[in-house]
């Protein structure tokens, strides 16, 4: 009789394994939603457009860009942590929303390392402190005069509390000992906008993002917070030798999708992002607007992100901001 129920159960199991596999096996089957935790014109919505084409190529499906700003990226990525876990959510997962986001939101919706399998990362890049050309600094240490002369007279756009940049200027702030009025936005694009306009003085944002209106001469960059110059804005000097030989923020970019999605889409969506960041055209595409690659395995990955959690928990904490 026991053999008889145990070959029973063995069958039951037998069965529904099967029908899981059946469920993984013609993965992917339908559209992918790709969740983009920033506006149109962000790194990350730059990125999900560069990446995305040759993704769904590879996937033979199509992958639907799903802009979902606010709260410095974390917005989307509780939007993508409670999608079902089944590969057909993926996530712009970044610096705000995996490493700043957890230091800074006090009830934050989602758990950046339980609710995410990382496929891998991407690109880093620096950001640029830049300035509406009317705006009587030509370099960092004339705008830190500026901003000394005047205390709370200035003021500086970002894409939102808790990004990168944001982060950037409140460092900035700190280390050179002045006071600038802070003026979050809703993505990069309506800030970038208002400075270009001279309703705000200075900003604050990736490189990629603030690039095409370096060039044009709407706004003009000062600075950019690597340790080293920028390719794309090689007479740019770093923070770093304008005289605050310490400064240094580098963003990063990667993708994400959920945790506990089925080992066979895992595979299939690491596979095809390898092989997507190994394509020279996508390579391209992506320095071209202003991106360094800085493409990484789901493992090294995974554990870089962990380490950056640490560090930004630490520079937040020193930097005095407030839980929101």
């Amino acid at each position: 009789m026991w053999n008889v129920r145990f070959l029973a159960v063995l069958a039951l199991l037998a069965v529904m394994t099967g029908g899981a596999l059946a469920a993984t096996s013609d993965y992917p089957n339908k559209p992918i939603r790709y969740v983009v935790a920033t506006g149109p014109g962000g790194a990350s919505d730059i990125i999900a457009r560069t990446i995305g084409p040759p993704l769904s190529e590879l996937l033979g499906v199509q992958l639907v860009i799903d802009n979902r700003s606010g709260a410095g990226n974390t917005v989307g990525a509780e939007l993508a942590a409670r999608a079902t876990p089944d590969g057909y959510t993926l996530l712009s997962c970044n610096i705000a929303s995996l490493a700043v986001g957890p230091a800074l939101y006090k009830r934050l919706g989602y758990d950046p390392e339980r609710d995410f399998a990382v496929l891998g990362l991407i690109v880093s890049n620096p950001n640029v402190f830049s300035v509406n050309p009317s705006v009587p600094a030509k370099t960092i240490p004339e705008f830190i005069a500026l901003a000394k002369a005047q205390p709370g007279k200035l003021n500086y756009a970002s894409a939102g509390i808790g990004t990168s940049p944001q982060l950037s200027m409140e460092l900035f702030k700190t280390e050179a000992g002045i006071s600038i009025v802070h003026i979050p936005y809703k993505g990069v694009g309506p800030g970038l906008l208002d400075v270009i306009g001279g309703r705000v003085q200075a900003m604050t944002s990736t490189v990629p993002a603030a690039l095409s209106s370096v060039r044009s001469g709407k706004i003009r960059a000062l600075g950019v917070t690597s340790k080293q110059r920028d390719p794309e804005m090689p007479d740019v000097p770093t923070i770093a030798e304008s005289g605050m030989p310490s400064f240094e923020v580098v963003s990063w970019q990667g993708l994400c999708t959920n945790a506990g999605a089925p080992p066979a889409a895992l595979r299939r969506l690491r596979n095809a992002l390898a092989t997507t960041l190994a394509q020279p055209d996508t390579r391209k595409r992506l320095v071209d607007q202003g991106f360094q690659l800085y493409v990484m395995s789901a493992d090294k990955a995974a554990a870089f992100i962990h380490a950056e959690r640490t560090r930004w928990a630490k520079v937040v904490k020193e930097i005095g901001i407030a839980p929101q």
